[in-house]
């Protein structure tokens, strides 16, 4: 089975939902059997490098509230997340741009280190308030992913997987995404948002059994019609019902 995850690193129920997702794996019979593709998807691709301001100002000043509301929403949140046993530090955050982080990603992808580097990025802007953005930080959580820095470092400087990021978000235009998490199984069904685990365990034995259950066939004859068919005994014609 295969899950596509459309997801942004800025993203805070991206990270709830990837262990809400992660959580319904685990419980899975089936685990070992299930690949997990992580799909890039900026919220904002117009977002600033360095804004000016915390994300508790930018979320007021985006969804037009106070700064008061704004913390109150994040610490509602930072609880979701700790119940994940995630660290959510609103207060430090550094909100930026997401393009060269969604490139890194996908340069670890083809390296064999897609899924530590995913976990990393998100980990370092939710947790470690890193500046996801910057060029040496990024070296730098692509050699604690154990990719090699210099090959990141070359890669960053010119635009390799640009379009890598700009074919997951065409896909995604295309099948109608409207916001993230969304979650694509077997290019088949699709689970938007960060759903409690059950959800998705629901989700993910659905799909198991109609992949793996065998087909049993239906006879269309038609009523009131001959039907004729030969066995090794011979060739009959009989009369349906």
């Amino acid at each position: 089975m295969k899950i596509e995850v459309w997801s942004d690193f800025v993203c805070p129920f991206c990270y709830i939902g990837k262990r809400r997702l992660e959580k319904a794996l685990n419980e899975f019979a089936y685990k070992e059997d299930v690949t997990v593709e992580y799909k890039s998807y900026e919220l904002d691709p117009n977002a600033e490098i360095n804004p000016g301001k915390n994300i508790h100002e930018l979320l007021a000043s985006k969804y037009g509230m106070t700064v008061e509301k704004a913390k109150n929403s994040n610490e509602s949140l930072g609880k979701q997340a700790a119940e994940l046993g995630l660290t959510y530090n609103f207060d430090s955050m550094q909100h930026t741009n997401t393009f060269d982080a969604h490139r890194l990603a996908k340069f670890a992808g083809e390296n064999g280190k897609g899924k530590e580097m995913t976990e990393r990025l998100l980990k370092a802007y939710f947790t470690d308030s890193e500046l996801i953005s910057d060029h040496q930080t990024l070296v730098q959580l692509a050699g604690e992913s154990g990719l090699d820095t210099a090959k990141v470092e070359e890669m960053l400087k010119l635009d390799d997987f640009a379009l890598h990021v700009r074919a997951d978000e065409e896909q995604a235009r295309q099948i109608g995404v409207q916001g993230v998490p969304f979650f694509v199984f077997n290019e088949k069904y699709a689970v938007s948002g960060a759903q409690p685990p059950e959800v998705f365990s629901e989700v993910l034995e659905k799909v198991w059994q109609e992949e793996n259950e065998k087909p049993v066939l239906q006879t269309l004859n038609p009523k009131k019609s001959k039907t004729t068919y030969c066995t090794d005994e011979g060739c009959v014609t009989e009369e349906e019902e």
